[in-house]
């Protein structure tokens, strides 16, 4: 059997993270992997987390399966801190999930099941796992134009010319903010031309929320997928708590299967939590318990706010700072982009070429497309990092 097997190409940010420990420079840096870093290199475990686990351990007398769902506590606070009140309860389906992933896979399995003939549209570019996951359950996917590599923003008007494309019951895939791996977002009033065309047009709006409270604001980054949820007929979202709970190796996520028809949530939520079954069967607990415990308790959730907010303005000010320090050494503007984007990246624009040669040269680790990772600088780096940048001339 194992001689039919083929060798499965490498992950780029995998192997990326491999070369960067193999590298014997002291000056390097680390701007690849997707985690948090605080101005020390760590990524630190949040107060609010700590609080949480410690009373978690003193109080839970058991580890026995919650439900094929996952406690429903835990989807009624993500779905309030996600969604507030725009969509009634019982119009959502709700299921906890392994991560971020596995709130997408899932989602894409819905879809499938639903639909086999729907194809996804894209945004090029796009977390890579998208594309993954994608192709291998055999979903058609269809790329739609979004970064602007001139501007360094959105690509609005080739994203809507590319969506115009899509059919009746095709789904539209979304970042809800912080896009990935670009930084930029869409504003308000072009969230309202989406919406519109995917009402027009009969389309499933898809959401991946994965940063939220690290872009405008806990409340801020919510207010596309909010106006999504609530002017569309079915909506899937799929979310992750890694990030803003610092969570990452606890793998917490939560998909929602939001529809306008409150007689079909039932038989949503049997078929979400079928597709849990038949994938991992019950969902882990243990990051989710810790989640929930925060968010419903006052001065935990006020504490994990304060923190989640700390982190948010680090990251501006490093945006900033960075935005400062090219100008005055390259004497353009060119580089506001990166004050203006959201999230922990940013999209450099530059060649694959440049992106190597910050590599060989400096010991700059990014990933090909010259996605930086903000949250991977500090102080020191920052400087070294703009000079390299204006030397290899991006």
């Amino acid at each position: 059997m194992y001689e039919h097997l083929k060798q499965q190409p490498a992950d780029k940010i995998l192997a990326l993270i491999q070369m960067y420990g193999e590298d014997p420079r002291d000056q390097k840096i680390d701007l690849g992997v997707g985690v948090y870093k605080n101005a020390e290199g760590v990524t630190p475990v949040m107060r609010a987390v700590k609080a949480a686990e410690q009373r978690i351990w003193e109080t839970q007398d058991s580890k026995a399966y919650t439900g094929l769902a996952g406690d429903p506590a835990y989807s009624d606070a993500m779905i309030g801190l996600i969604l507030g009140t725009v969509v009634p309860r019982g119009n959502i389906a709700a299921v906890a999930t392994p991560g971020g992933t596995g709130a997408c896979r899932q989602a894409f399995e819905l879809i499938r099941m639903a639909n086999p003939s729907a194809r996804v549209f894209v945004s090029n570019p796009t977390w890579p796992n998208h594309l993954s996951i994608l192709n291998y359950l055999g979903i058609e996917t269809v790329l739609y134009r979004y970064f602007d590599s001139e501007s360094r923003g959105v690509d609005f008007d080739g994203m809507m010319e590319d969506l115009k494309a899509a059919q009746a019951g095709d789904v539209v895939l979304l970042h809800g903010c912080c896009h990935n791996p670009t930084g930029a977002n869409l504003n308000l009033v072009q969230w309202q031309e989406v919406i519109n065309l995917i009402n027009e047009r009969g389309l499933i709006a898809m959401i991946d929320i994965a940063y939220q409270g690290f872009g405008d604001g806990l409340e801020e980054d919510t207010q596309g997928v909010r106006l999504v949820a609530s002017s569309v007929k079915e909506c899937l979202i799929a979310a992750s708590c890694s990030k803003n709970f610092g969570v990452y190796r606890e793998r917490t996520g939560l998909l929602m299967a939001i529809t306008a028809d409150a007689g079909q949530t039932a038989v949503l939520q049997g078929n979400l939590a079928f597709l849990n079954r038949q994938n991992y069967s019950f969902p882990p607990d243990h990051g989710a318990r810790v989640v929930t415990t925060i968010l419903t308790d006052d001065a935990l959730r006020a504490d994990w706010m304060n923190e989640l907010e700390e982190i948010r303005l680090s990251m501006l000010g490093l945006r900033q700072q960075l935005a400062d320090e090219l100008q005055r050494l390259s004497g353009s503007d060119r580089f506001g982009f990166i004050a203006e984007h959201r999230g922990m990246f940013s999209r450099l624009g530059a060649a694959p070429e440049l992106v190597e040669k910050l590599r060989a040269d400096h010991g700059i680790y990014m990933v090909g497309d010259s996605r930086l990772n903000i949250a991977g600088l500090n102080a020191k780096t920052i400087p070294i990092l703009a000079n390299a940048i204006v030397e290899v001339g991006i």
